[in-house]
Formats: C-alpha cells, sequence, structure tokens
C-alpha cells in the first residue's frame, strides 16, 4: 500500500500542517506582545503597597503610601512589598493564561 511522500502524509497535507503551524506561530507572537504590553498590579495591606509588572512580569513601578512606613517595623514593610510582588506575580500569570487561551498547552511546541 503507497501512502505519498512525507511519511504517509501527502505532500498535500503536509503543506496544510505547514500552514496551520504557522498561524499557530503567529497567534502566539501575537498574544506574547499583547502580554507584554499589558501591565498588572499587585497590592498588599488594603493597598498601601502597590507593585506593577508587565504581563511578562517586568517591574513598572512600586507605590508605598507613608502610613505603611513604619521605622521601628521595616520587617512588616518588606513583608507587605513582598506580598504585593506576589499578588502581581499572580495576576501575570492570569493574564497570561487568559490571553494565550487554547494556545498555551502548545506554547511548548513554538
Amino acid at each position: 500500500m503507497a501512502y505519498g511522500g512525507y511519511g504517509g502524509f501527502g505532500g498535500g497535507n503536509m503543506q496544510q500542517l505547514m500552514k496551520q503551524a504557522q498561524a499557530m506561530q503567529r497567534k502566539m507572537q501575537e498574544a506574547q506582545e499583547q502580554i507584554a504590553e499589558s501591565e498588572v498590579t499587585g497590592s498588599a495591606a488594603g493597598g498601601l503597597v502597590e507593585i506593577t509588572l508587565t504581563g511578562n512580569k517586568q517591574p513598572v513601578s512600586v507605590t508605598i503610601k507613608p502610613e505603611a512606613v513604619d521605622p521601628d517595623d521595616v520587617e512588616m514593610l518588606e513583608d507587605m512589598v513582598l506580598a504585593a510582588l506576589n499578588d502581581a506575580c499572580k495576576q501575570a500569570d492570569e493574564l497570561s493564561k487568559e490571553i494565550l487561551g487554547p494556545l498555551g498547552g502548545a506554547a511548548g511546541l513554538l
């Protein structure tokens, strides 16, 4: 039984698969650009500390309200900054999942 070229897929089918792969790669690049251009803000202690990141987790800004600063309790401020950073990272992950959607599983293939 003969199957045509390319391991039995036939020339036409292989070309179609390549077109689909290229289209998926374009969609993935567009999604990654959208993520990089987006911003998320994580907060802690009711907004006393806020950290803004791009969707791909690049720092944009840190805001600390004066009432969050207690010279006698620097550790508390450090904890708030860390909590805000963790919140922003979680939001960036959720944004990536939302934007990539069904492409997320294909990310490792491209």
